[in-house]
């Protein structure tokens, strides 16, 4: 996995809009913030890695050599932080597709999850496999897929100081009460530095990202 692409993505930034809920970051009409956010990470697909395409001839990508397509949908997440170790569970569906549907057959997949701390850093990665059977004279058939992933709670804690900078209660007239605090250099660092995104794709090779990101 060429971990590049992953450098672009802005989920972390994602987790710190929305609803005014517990556990978000949320400006209160401009004055300040009302919560802190939840040490849970937020999960996704990396870039570029929820679609494998398998080729019958090596190095081909002409569809006259197709032979299986996949992806990778329906993520969802579960998250215990009740421990010093942050659990994330990742379950996600694989929809896959052949073009010769004579026999049954099974193929099996490379899969990976990697834990992302502050948008860029890969912190873990594991490999693992995902089967997908088709039945005789079948051309469609789907697989379920699980990972799972685990986080220091006190890294992924915003430090008090930082905590205290974020909602801290500003009034009108006071020098920095236009001032979103999550624009400090310093809380900014903080907070990317607390910010963990735990992903999963296919493990593809540089020929099948490089397919992935060009077609």
């Amino acid at each position: 996995m060429n971990f590049r692409h992953l450098a672009i993505l802005s989920m972390g930034a994602a987790a710190l809009a929305g609803c005014k809920t517990t556990g978000d970051i949320v400006v209160d009409e401009g004055v300040g913030i009302t919560a802190v956010r939840s040490v849970c990470p937020a999960v996704g697909i990396a870039d570029y890695t929820g679609d494998i395409t398998l080729f019958r001839t090596p190095g081909a990508t002409d569809l006259n050599a197709l032979d299986v397509t996949a992806a990778m949908t329906h993520v969802r997440s579960a998250c215990n932080d009740t421990g010093e170790k942050v659990y994330a569970g990742v379950t996600y569906d694989v929809l896959a597709r052949r073009t010769d549907t004579r026999g049954a057959r099974t193929v099996t997949l490379p899969v990976f999850v990697t834990v992302l701390r502050g948008g860029n850093v890969v912190i873990s990665k594991r490999v693992g496999q995902v089967a997908v059977s088709f039945a005789d004279g079948q051309e469609r058939a789907q697989a379920s897929g699980k990972a799972e992933a685990y986080i220091d709670k006190a890294e992924a804690t915003l430090p008090a100081d930082i905590r205290d900078i974020i909602t801290r209660k500003r009034k009108a007239g006071e020098s920095d009460a236009a001032v979103d605090p999550l624009s400090r250099p310093d809380v900014k660092a903080a907070v990317a530095r607390a910010t963990f995104e735990v992903l999963v794709g296919f493990q593809l090779t540089n020929d099948q990202l490089n397919y992935n990101a060009t077609r």
